[in-house]
């Protein structure tokens, strides 16, 4: 499965030389990735409200054209590995009016709890996860 977020480009994320600043980027992996797991049938909220939270802790991003002011972008997301105690996901950024790609990327998450320890996802989030992974 792979989730698709539209988006546009706000003047806000642009930088003086009115292209996106590098930094966004990761924030639309962020909204890809919270997009995936809602169709996963995952929310943000229900994880939290059991204490369980899953810090990055490997990105990357390849910058490839730039995207400016009001550019129409695809955020597309797909899932590369899933598991109980990780998730790794990868990105394209595409401009949607020319389909143009503007970076790639990916990212690790793994699974803790409150105070930062590794746990292994609860069987009910992973089995939503396995689902959307034979997709």
């Amino acid at each position: 499965m792979a989730a698709v977020v539209r988006d546009k480009v706000r003047f806000v994320e642009t930088d003086a030389m009115g292209v996106v600043h590098h930094s966004n980027y990761f924030r639309w992996f962020e909204m890809g990735r919270v997009e995936f797991l809602r169709q996963a049938g995952i929310t943000l909220n229900e994880l939290i409200a059991e204490g369980i939270v899953f810090p990055i802790t490997d990105v990357a991003c390849k910058y490839r054209a730039s995207a400016r002011f009001d550019d129409g972008i695809l955020i597309e997301t797909q899932a590369e590995k899933l598991t109980a105690v990780k998730m790794v996901f990868s990105y394209r950024i595409v401009r949607e009016a020319d389909g143009l790609l503007l970076a790639t990327g990916r990212t690790q998450n793994v699974f803790t709890d409150s105070r930062g320890k590794v746990i292994r996802l609860p069987a009910v989030y992973c089995n939503k996860l396995k689902a959307v992974e034979q997709v």
